[in-house]
């Protein structure tokens, strides 16, 4: 017997020196800095419809895979509730140094369903309200989906909506509340008495316009019947990963081409009128405040999204060369590795690629004949 405890013992630590080595080293490969790591993806998933990607220098595509590709877009698609957000202040429909109180934007904030996003702002403002501005800078820089669904109720759906055709978007999909969407289960668990697996088995076959209208009624009910603590803790224990993956798919969904066009006209800072920017920018281009950036941009913006198994980000900048830079990056069911070394590595990855030639030419030459 003491024969059987010692090898079990020896084969206990064993498997624990092997797991402990294992997460060191996959602690270790995910904190690397690795700006190639994204061409290395490109290349290792280039058959995959999971990935589309757009890349351009100065009016040259320097890349693309799967660039007419829809996937969702999470976060990254609240460019176009910031857009709407400039044009009614542009002309004057609502008023950026209006305040807001703190208590209206939570009623659409669910705690824990955004990384920490809408703590984190909250955490950055002094007061008990917010300026309108104040708000929709939180949607961009912290991707508070709390600020993003107060500002669908504010500006209007189908305003923001109409935004799709007039930036000629031509494979964006509508984009509906996002909060509320999260209780789309619990609404057909409730009202139909499902079980969570015929909740999930009816979600998976839902018109995706069905599954719409449904997060815009939910949100409508919350003008006046917001939900409580309570009903948004139940909300969590429910919401499990299979929901989750739901919930990801249907997330409104675009193109890397599509995308990749917006930032050319972002960039440009001419297919929209001037006025329109003055309210804008300050928005999509807060790196902007950073007196380094300034040094060698002279503007620039960018917004990025995830959920359990997406990844995303569109950015656009022009150096003080007047260098024109756009990318358009989505991805789709990523491993948990991959999505944790995306996110470590596409900051490092946009710097390069802005600032340096010699790796501008190594992303063409790697990634130009893949598509």
């Amino acid at each position: 017997m003491k024969i059987f405890l010692w090898i079990g013992g020896a084969v206990f630590l064993a498997a624990c020196i092997v797991i402990a080595t294992g997460a060191w080293l996959y602690i270790k490969d995910v904190k690397k800095d690795e700006p190639d790591y994204l061409i290395k993806f490109i290349k290792e998933n280039k058959d995959k419809k999971d990935v589309s990607l757009l890349i351009s220098h100065n009016k040259e595509i320097l890349a693309k895979i799967h660039p007419d590709e829809a996937l969702p877009l999470a976060s990254t698609v609240k460019f176009i509730v910031a857009v709407e957000y400039a044009k009614q202040a542009a002309a004057g429909k609502i008023n950026p140094e209006q305040q807001v109180s703190l208590k209206e934007l939570e009623r659409y904030y669910v705690p824990k369903t955004d990384g920490g996003a809408h703590k984190a702002w909250l955490s950055e403002l002094k007061a008990n309200s917010a300026s309108l501005q104040q708000v929709a800078k939180g949607m961009i820089a912290y991707s508070s989906n709390a600020n993003t669904d107060y500002l669908i109720e504010l500006l209007g759906l189908h305003k923001i909506n109409s935004n799709l055709e007039s930036l000629n978007l031509q494979n964006h999909e509508p984009l509906y509340p996002l909060a509320s969407s999260l209780f789309i289960p619990i609404k057909l668990m409730e009202e139909n008495n499902l079980s969570k697996k015929e909740a999930l088995a009816k979600l998976k076959v839902m018109p995706l316009r069905e599954y719409r209208d449904m997060a815009i009624d939910i949100h409508s009910s919350w003008q006046s019947d917001p939900p409580t603590s309570e009903e948004k803790a139940q909300l969590l224990k429910k919401l499990d990963m299979d929901f989750q993956q739901v919930w990801s798919d249907r997330l409104p969904r675009s193109t890397a081409a599509d995308y990749a066009s917006l930032m050319e006209k972002l960039n440009s800072k001419s297919y929209l009128a001037e006025d329109i920017h003055t309210y804008l920018d300050p928005v999509l281009e807060q790196l902007m405040e950073d007196s380094r950036n300034q040094e060698w941009l002279l503007h620039a913006g960018q917004k990025g999204g995830s959920t359990a198994f997406v990844l995303t980000m569109a950015m656009y900048a022009t150096d003080t060369d007047n260098n024109q830079t756009e990318i358009a990056f989505l991805s789709n069911n990523l491993s948990p590795k991959e999505q944790a070394k995306l996110t470590r590595n596409m900051n490092s990855f946009q710097l390069k690629l802005l600032k340096d030639e010699k790796f501008r030419e190594k992303v063409r030459q790697e990634l130009k004949n893949l598509n």
